[in-house]
């Protein structure tokens, strides 16, 4: 009896939420290093998973859980500040290309809310998907809450989102890769329009300057999502 009531308390209290997301990503971390930092042991990827299953396993409802891994969430405000640290050191790269990243980032998020809202009525998918899709490449808190604006359905654009950077930092470096894109700034600009923060995670870890571009790009997407979304939706649906 009294070790029932002991894991009761400890099953709900929010410092499990922290300890188990801190443990999962420690341990998907661990295996990226063993795996010589490679793309496809993506660390968040795994923690996701060790985090799902543990859950199943001990049989821990999700708003319990995130009664502790909100306080995680808190972080994700100044560690996306802290990007701005990288790119004020390639200042002068970003001086030379102003027009480009401009029009590269305008260009390549018109063409992530087409891709997303067409093939998704392309191949039967209701309105409704379509319009969940359609922030799928910024940011998860501005996808969620454009999602809100035009009618899709947040909770699904928040997963959508979430895969959305896995598979981008999973599969971008390798394909720019196979297509001979060497450069470190298009490479940046590339996976930061397309993967937000968890494809400006991985890019990091590529270089200072792909880290740097791939999170300025993260965070012009989210400007420019937003005043593509309203223009284009009405007339993709």
């Amino acid at each position: 009896m009294h070790l029932d009531e002991a894991w009761t308390s400890v099953s709900t209290s929010p410092v499990l939420g922290v300890a188990l997301t801190l443990a999962a990503y420690q341990l998907a971390r661990w295996l990226w290093l063993r795996a010589g930092n490679h793309p496809g042991v993506n660390p968040v990827l795994i923690a996701i998973v060790v985090v799902g299953f543990a859950l199943w396993v001990l049989g821990i409802d999700y708003d319990t859980y995130m009664e502790g891994g909100s306080v995680i969430a808190l972080l994700l405000g100044p560690a996306t500040v802290a990007l701005a640290w990288p790119l004020h050191l390639e200042m002068a790269l970003v001086r030379r290309a102003v027009l480009p990243i401009l029009l590269g980032v305008a260009a390549g998020s018109a063409v992530a809310i087409v891709v997303a809202v067409g093939s998704t009525r392309l191949l039967g998918g209701s309105e409704e998907l379509a319009l969940a899709m359609a922030p799928k490449s910024t940011t998860t808190p501005v996808a969620i809450a454009l999602s809100q604006t035009i009618g899709g359905i947040p909770a699904l654009t928040a997963v959508l989102t979430i895969l959305t950077g896995i598979t981008g930092a999973v599969i971008g470096p390798r394909v720019l890769t196979l297509m001979r894109v060497r450069n470190k700034v298009v490479r940046g600009l590339a996976v930061g329009v397309a993967s937000h923060g968890i494809g400006t995670a991985q890019m990091i870890q590529e270089s200072r300057t792909e880290g740097a571009f791939s999170g300025l790009a993260m965070a012009l997407t989210a400007l420019a999502t937003s005043v593509w979304l309203p223009l284009l939706v009405p007339l993709l649906t």
